[in-house]
């Protein structure tokens, strides 16, 4: 009887055990997202309403950054992948956090992602409105479109691209492959452009503009010079300025007065 109680009793304190390491699960840090290059107006939004992140700052999972005109973002989490968010997008971080595979959803605008597979196989998989992309390599670009159409541009590795809103089977992109996915339209093995150019070509003149705009300036600030006022004082004279004004000059003469002339007695 004691050794049935005794075994109950040790039962009951691993359930116990058990029960309160899942409610500290979801306590314990989450990995964030850190920025690491950024460029412009980006931020992060708590409550509705946006705050400024600035370089170094983490973003926690299912929080949204939001990016503004000219404007450019990359972030880092822990395992060595990085996110690239360009002008005007809005992306969830860990939208479906603990869902680890699930990196980001893009909501809105382009992001360029890159996978690190330097410890081993890293499945990952980005979200759309229209489209699910499962990484199973390397680097890729996503933009979602106004009209609700994603396009995903493949740059280096192996994705597979699944339409979100209809059945069908997932198609895979290599390199240099590129795929349009329509609301309301299936997908199609003869819907892969191959060797989109002009897509690679615009797509690198853009993320080029924005590494020069994250370049320290050398003049270090963005201050212009005063312009010299026309006909202001001058300080150094005998230096060409055609501008500057000397002393003023002596009142003329007054005008002689005519022979004969004058108020006569």
């Amino acid at each position: 009887m004691l050794r049935r109680f005794r075994l109950s009793w040790s039962v009951r304190v691993l359930l116990t055990a058990a029960a309160v390491a899942l409610s500290l699960a979801p306590l314990r840090a989450q990995p964030a997202a850190t920025l690491i290059q950024m460029a412009g107006q980006v931020s992060v939004l708590k409550d509705g309403y946006p705050h400024a992140l600035f370089k170094g700052n983490p973003v926690q999972p299912k929080q949204i950054i939001v990016t503004g005109a000219d404007s450019y973002a990359q972030f880092q989490v822990s395992d060595g992948s990085t996110f690239e968010v360009f002008s005007n997008a809005k992306v969830a971080f860990r939208d479906n956090y603990p869902n680890w595979s699930d990196l980001v959803q893009l909501l809105i605008g382009r992001i360029r992602v890159h996978i690190d597979h330097s410890k081993g196989p890293n499945p990952n998989s980005v979200a759309t409105p229209t489209a699910v992309i499962s990484v199973r390599g390397t680097t890729f670009d996503v933009s979602q479109e106004e009209d609700a159409s994603t396009v995903v541009t493949v740059e280096e590795g192996i994705v597979g691209v699944r339409h979100l809103l209809m059945p069908g089977r997932e198609v895979e992109l290599h390199a240099n492959e590129s795929i349009r996915v329509i609301p309301n339209q299936a997908l199609g093995m003869r819907q892969i452009d191959k060797g989109n150019i002009f897509q690679k070509v615009m797509d690198g003149a853009k993320e080029a503009l924005y590494r020069i705009a994250m370049r320290p300036t050398s003049t270090g600030g963005n201050t212009p010079a005063p312009v010299p006022t026309p006909g202001g004082p001058n300080t150094d004279k005998g230096k060409g300025d055609s501008t500057a004004s000397g002393p003023a000059a002596p009142p003329p003469p007054p005008a002689p007065t005519p022979p004969g002339g004058g108020g006569g007695g």
